[in-house]
């Protein structure tokens, strides 16, 4: 069982990446403290405490209790899931749906993920064609979710009857650029995964603060 002595450290902006993470120490009942780096995408104090756990200047990082920095959203993950087995996170090792599980886990931060980092500043990466690129982006994430749906089962949850963190992960990402709506009419698998976890008690909470009304 999780030890309810042991304080976690999560840096973070609401709303962001990093709720991947808060929402999963919700789900195993794990002690946080939530370290608000909002605005560290530009000098000032932010930045200056992200950068001192994490040179990068990405979040999540998650700060374990004896000390270790933990960085990157899938790898957080894993460990949560391994440590805190009965949290019900991830199948686990030997268990048939653990391949399926780690191959979306991974599609989810190296394909999906990863087109934010252009599509929201897409200034930075294309400046002289910036609103091509957010639209050809964005395009390629629609693409995406289209694939998903396709490939997904009529059941309950991302892996069918078992839930796990792709089903939070699902809740909190649908919540970004193309949004719902545009989930309801490409992808309504997705969406009533999305929305089945939204009706979860114990993250009702988590997603009222980071992301308004549900």
């Amino acid at each position: 069982m999780a030890d309810t002595q042991a304080l976690y450290r999560l840096y973070g902006v609401p709303s962001w990446g990093s709720v991947l993470v808060e929402a999963a120490l919700v789900q195993a009942r794990l002690p946080y403290t939530f370290e608000n780096v909002a605005g560290f995408d530009e000098p000032g104090p932010a930045r200056d405490r992200l950068v001192a756990v994490n040179p990068l200047a990405q979040v999540p990082v998650l700060i374990l209790p004896d000390g270790t920095v933990m960085t990157e959203s899938a790898a957080i993950l894993l460990h949560l899931a391994e440590t805190y087995p009965e949290a019900g996170l991830a199948p686990s090792v030997g268990d048939p749906l653990r391949p399926a599980f780690l191959r979306r886990l991974i599609w989810l931060v190296t394909a999906v993920y990863g087109t934010f980092t252009y599509a929201d500043y897409p200034e930075r990466w294309a400046p002289s064609v910036p609103d091509e690129l957010r639209s050809r982006v964005l395009g390629r994430r629609m693409d995406l979710w289209r694939q998903w749906e396709d490939e997904i089962a009529p059941a309950p949850w991302a892996l069918g009857e078992r839930f796990s963190a792709l089903d939070i992960w699902i809740a909190a990402m649908t919540r970004w650029r193309p949004g719902r709506d545009w989930l309801a009419e490409n992808c309504p698998k997705l969406l009533s995964i999305a929305r089945r976890v939204d009706a979860d008690p114990d993250l009702r909470e988590l997603w009222t603060s980071n992301f308004g009304a549900i």
